[in-house]
């Protein structure tokens, strides 16, 4: 049976709610027992993918979603328990093994990304980077060699790269162990490969650009976290960071990579979606 609602692009079709559905922790109840939830999990969720891929506001989601103060409470307790996480790891696990490989990964790649920020996030959480000419937010990524997300961060656009990359690695060193070797460019050489090799015994390997190459140019052994930026900028919230706390604008970004993930896991698959769209103008 299909879901309720708007039929809009970005709402999950029946297989890919299955795949997330079964991810979600139970719902919450009173002490006693108490009423069920009052709104569908499922449009919960799409709202989430709707905000995400729009960019727009919380106050102007449609409203054929639940109340927008709804949504944001599922989507707080949901970054605050950690399903969110859980969600995104167990799905880049499916692709993984479907792809053939094994579910962790032995070798990673980072990188980062300066995005600009809308004059209403904090000026305590945002700089400027002089190298991109960007004054915002930095988000430092590591990802398996299919792009899919082991780690992100996001801090101050005015971070340097070897000094914001610390912690991405440690939590892949905690969350992958079986990971041996990450990749990265030229802006993470220096102190940083010999911190990663004595503090968390991984190989940093920086992969150089050809002598000869003159402007931008994908490396081969980097690809794949390149595609992953292009991936996430697709999605309108994360071509310009507007979440108030960074650690928001990380959940934004998992979120992201969860769509992109069911939508591999059930490409091919015939696409159930829930139904004609109403008549609800979008927001500008």
């Amino acid at each position: 049976m299909s879901g309720v609602g708007g039929g809009y692009p970005s709402d999950l079709t029946d297989g890919q709610w299955a795949l997330v559905e079964s991810l979600l922790p139970p719902a919450r109840v009173a002490p006693k027992g108490g009423r069920r939830e009052k709104h569908p999990r499922r449009r919960i969720v799409d709202a989430i993918f709707y905000v995400v891929r729009t960019g727009c506001a919380w106050r102007q989601l449609p409203k054929d979603f639940a109340p927008w103060p709804t949504v944001y409470w599922y989507f707080t307790w949901w970054h605050d328990d950690g399903t969110v996480e859980r969600i995104r790891d167990a799905l880049r696990g499916k692709v993984r093994k479907a792809d053939g490989r094994d579910v962790e990964p032995s070798t990673g790649l980072i990188d980062s990304q300066s995005v600009r920020t809308a004059d209403t996030v904090p000026a305590a959480t945002r700089g400027f980077d002089a190298g991109k000419k960007a004054k915002g937010r930095k988000r430092f990524t590591v990802t398996d060699t299919l792009g899919l997300l082991l780690a992100v961060h996001v801090v101050e656009a005015s971070i340097q790269d070897r000094d914001g990359a610390k912690r991405p690695l440690l939590w892949t060193r905690l969350d992958h162990p079986s990971g041996k070797k990450i990749w990265a460019d030229q802006g993470f050489t220096g102190r940083l490969v010999e911190w990663a090799a004595k503090i968390l015994g991984r190989d940093l390997e920086i992969v150089r650009k050809d002598l000869d190459q003159r402007g931008f140019q994908v490396q081969p052994k980097r690809w794949a976290v390149e595609l992953t930026f292009s991936w996430l900028t697709a999605h309108w919230c994360l071509a310009r960071d507007c979440e108030t706390g960074p650690a928001h604008s990380e959940t934004m970004i998992r979120w992201a990579m969860i769509g992109v993930t069911v939508r591999r896991l059930t490409r091919g698959r015939a696409a159930t979606s829930p139904g004609p769209r109403p008549l609800v103008r979008q927001p500008s």
